[in-house]
């Protein structure tokens, strides 16, 4: 069991490393990474010139049941946004714009495919 989980693992840290370094290309100052405050957690912060992004990174091996993105449902956008809403304490961004993304990284043995979904939703208003 613990091999499948080193394995989770690896493709997870590869697909958030992969993240990075597409949001940095595409003009993204990276923030944070996998930013905690107890049980929640941040992916990456990253800054660009439209406000602050908050972006859930999923990973996965080709093939599938489901797109990674699928995965982020409603309990993980509330957990998102709560982590968010810690991080702009934090931090002092309260006059900040901000976005929800979600990158998806597929692997598919040496290659890997990617899809960023910019603004992937909206917080439900009054969050924060």
């Amino acid at each position: 069991m613990a091999g499948k989980q080193d394995s989770r693992s690896r493709v997870g840290r590869s697909g958030e490393d992969i993240a990075a370094a597409f949001l940095a290309e595409s003009g993204h100052t990276v923030l944070d990474r996998n930013w905690r405050s107890g049980h929640l957690e941040l992916d990456i912060v990253s800054m660009a010139a439209d406000g602050i992004h908050f972006v859930e990174v999923k990973s996965r091996v080709f093939p599938m049941e489901a797109a990674p993105q699928e995965s982020v449902g409603a309990a993980k956008r509330r957990r998102m946004v709560a982590a968010a809403a810690g991080w702009i304490r934090k931090n002092g961004k309260e006059d900040m714009e901000y976005r929800f993304d979600v990158v998806s990284v597929v692997f598919k043995g040496e290659e890997y495919s990617i899809d960023y979904f910019p603004e992937a939703f909206i917080p439900v208003s009054g969050t924060f």
